[in-house]
């Protein structure tokens, strides 16, 4: 292993990309190349963490370290299986990592789904950290009410944020656009429709007891959807029902805004005539009354029900589980490991666990990879057959993003916060970004 230097792919520079690198970082004779398709790094860290969760974002520190190893190169505004393909990462090194994630959002399966007014969670949750591929989204905010199907924490961030006043959010990085147009929204309530009972809803305990905290809001939960006391239920899962009980026995506030959580409430029919008016829900909880049909009028409908993964060109995908097909991380087509190919994080697994949850994913990943170079399992490569990735890209007229290109650009969108008063404000333009990024000037 400490012959001539193994080269390893990476393709995907979120957290599951940056511990597998941290991890192969750490053998002797072996470089890491990190492609992204967008300038920027860190994948959902950057553009998933909701922006008034900045200590979650600071994760961003040890992959940094990670990228100022002398074998380290990221390689941004590069998109694997179109500006290069798969089987030309095949050919130019001797394992490829894949950790470009889950990034598309699910619907719930509602009838009305398709009308305008319907958004992912992904959607939104791009839109108001300025991802690219969503600045320009233009969610319905001249409308009272906006319902949010979904019982994890995703499903809470997004009523959080369009709940929270606009004040709040200018101390946070927020994209402009979503700042100016929650500025301006008409919103007086937020309404969680939970499919299932509070006993088994998905968020966590300091998602929840931060949506009681937040200025200006109230946050109403109706005690008779709630489940009996049973200490036989998990600490966690008491601990979270307390909390919703506490919420139930407030006293209702003069609130500007307000977050309303159901529970056991299935969304039957969503309806308008050119865009979304109300959404038909039915109780199916214990408590079943008399007239368990209701109707919200809404003008914005957000399915916080999951994320999925999307085939690359040239490698095998699971549709059904959104993955592509894996043991231990090695890639599998037929159930054979494909040698010298591996997947981690979202797309290896599924979109499930926190960002720390990656770590152990990626390491098993990375520990495959060693195994097979150990073993001998790797594809032989001559030597004249090796190729510099960017040398075929700038033939290609590609503009690579590198990771000093992206400290500029870290730099440019501080220095864009300092003049507002905030952290940071984001640049969102794709044009503009490779723009910064690739600023000869800069990078000097």
């Amino acid at each position: 292993m400490n012959s001539p230097t193994t080269r390893v792919a990476i393709v995907g520079s979120g957290p599951s990309g940056f511990y597998a690198a941290g991890a192969l970082l750490a053998v002797d004779g072996l470089a890491v190349d990190m492609f992204d398709r967008l300038p920027t790094p860190f994948g959902l860290v950057r553009a998933g963490v909701a922006p008034d969760h900045p200590k979650i974002k600071s994760v961003t520190r040890i992959f940094e370290r990670s990228a100022a190893h002398e074998r380290f190169r990221f390689i941004g505004n590069v998109r694997v299986g179109f500006d290069l393909a798969t089987e030309e990462l095949r050919r130019c090194y001797d394992a490829v990592i894949y950790a470009y994630g889950a990034g598309r959002g699910k619907l719930a399966g509602v009838p009305g789904q398709e009308l305008p007014g319907n958004f992912a969670a992904a959607d939104i949750v791009g839109w108001y950290n300025g991802h690219p591929d969503r600045a320009d989204l233009m969610p319905c905010l001249d409308t009272e009410r906006a319902v949010v199907i979904g019982n994890g924490n995703v499903a809470l961030d997004v009523a959080r944020m369009l709940a929270l006043p606009s004040e709040t959010l200018a101390a946070t990085d927020i994209a402009d656009h979503a700042l100016n147009a929650l500025r301006r929204s008409r919103l007086r309530e937020v309404v969680v429709l939970g499919r299932r009972g509070a006993d088994v809803a998905a968020f966590t305990l300091p998602e929840v007891l931060e949506l009681g905290e937040l200025p200006g809001v109230d946050i109403v939960v109706d005690g008779a959807q709630l489940p009996p006391r049973d200490a036989d239920l998990p600490e966690s899962v008491q601990e979270k029902l307390e909390a919703l009980r506490r919420f139930s026995a407030r006293p209702g506030r003069d609130s500007h805004r307000r977050v309303v959580l159901r529970f056991d409430t299935t969304p039957e029919a969503i309806v308008g005539d050119h865009r979304v008016t109300a959404i038909r829900t039915r109780n199916t909880g214990r408590e079943n009354h008399s007239a368990p049909t209701e109707w919200l009028p809404a003008g914005l409908i957000v399915h916080a029900v999951g994320y999925t993964g999307s085939p690359l060109p040239g490698l095998p995908f699971d549709s059904e589980r959104g993955i592509v097909p894996n043991l231990r991380g090695r890639i599998t087509e037929n159930g054979v490991p494909v040698p010298g190919q591996y997947v981690t994080g979202w797309i290896k697994r599924g979109p499930t666990g926190i960002i720390g949850t990656n770590r152990v994913c990626a390491t098993e990943t990375a520990d495959s990879v060693l195994a097979d170079l150990r073993d001998g399992l790797l594809p032989a490569r001559p030597a004249d057959d090796r190729c510099d990735v960017v040398e075929v890209l700038g033939r290609r007229g590609i503009d690579i993003v590198t990771f000093d290109g992206w400290k500029v650009i870290d730099d440019c969108e501080r220095r864009r916060g300092e003049a507002a008063g905030r952290p940071r404000v984001k640049l969102v333009e794709l044009a503009q970004l490779v723009a910064v990024g690739t600023d000869t000037h800069h990078l000097r």
